[in-house]
Formats: C-alpha cells, structure tokens, sequence
C-alpha cells in the first residue's frame, strides 16, 4: 500500500465514485439499497474530508503557500459536503428530499473531486517531494483510524456549550 498523500486521496475518490454510481443506477423504488448506499456515502466522506481537514489541507497550506485560495475553497466545499451529510444522516429514504439531496451532494462532491485531480494535485505534486507526500500520507493513514464516522450534527456543538455555560 502506498503511503503517497495524493494516491491515498485519489484511491478513497475511486471508492466515493463507486458509492455515487451505485446510488444513480439504483431503481427509484430501491428505496433500502439507497438508504445503505447513503450510509455507506455518508461514512466514507466524513472520513475523507475528516484527514483532509486534519492533515493534508493544515501541512500543504505551510508548506506551499500559493495554494491558500485553493485549499479556503476546498475547507468551503467540503463544509457544503458536511452539512449535507450531517442533514442526509438524519433522513430517511422515504424523506420526499433524499434522493434530490443526494444528488446534490453528488453533484457538489464530484465537482470537488475532479477539480483536485485535475487542477491541486498536480500542483500538490510539483510543489513537494516524493518524501514529504510519503510523510502526509503516512499521517493521514494513522488520523484515518480514529476519524470520525458519521457526521456532527448542525447544532450539536451550540447545545453542548448552552448545557455546560447557559
């Protein structure tokens, strides 16, 4: 297993595709298998965004400098991706908006990733050396493991600091 940063990233993309077209070719009346498949969806960009968040946006910031606009973008975007997630993580598959929720946040996502393979990881990958995106991927693997698996909910945090402060 590679412990490149941008083939780490590129290989969860190839799985986060897999769940969407799975999602798309489902019939409208598969309505358990689309319910998993959002499950499954849910949990794999919470995790993915999560080390992203964590270790490869915080370190390529420092380290390259001239990707700041770029990498504010992707902190914007994925919280877009979260907040769908965190609302799809409380729907049901009978909700009359999970399907046009989740397309949306198909849509959002894939935009997302096609513009990091195509546009930052290039630049990642000329900016840094084979050692430094070994090093990145190498912690991601290890933040991997403990990343949350399901999304915070909008609000959790607000409750929290009113239960403990008033």
């Amino acid at each position: 297993m590679s412990t490149d940063a941008i083939v780490l990233l590129r290989d969860d993309h190839k799985e986060i595709r897999k769940l969407f077209r799975a999602f798309q070719a489902a019939g409208a009346d598969a309505k358990a298998t689309k319910h998993n498949l959002v499950d499954k969806i849910v949990e794999a960009l919470t995790v993915h965004t999560y080390i992203e968040n964590e270790v490869m946006y915080p370190k390529v910031r420092v380290l390259v400098p001239d990707l700041e606009s770029d990498i504010l973008e992707s902190f914007e975007e994925h919280h877009v991706a979260d907040l769908l997630c965190a609302e799809l993580d409380l729907m049901g598959p009978d909700d009359e908006r999970f399907d046009a929720k989740t397309t949306v946040l198909i849509e959002s996502v894939s935009h997302h990733m096609d513009e990091e393979e195509s546009d930052w990881f290039p630049k990642v990958r000329a900016a840094l050396g084979r050692k430094e995106l070994q090093e990145i991927g190498a912690r991601m693997i290890e933040v991997r493991a403990n990343a949350p698996r399901r999304p915070a909910q909008p609000g959790a945090l607000k409750k929290a600091a009113t239960a403990l402060f008033g």
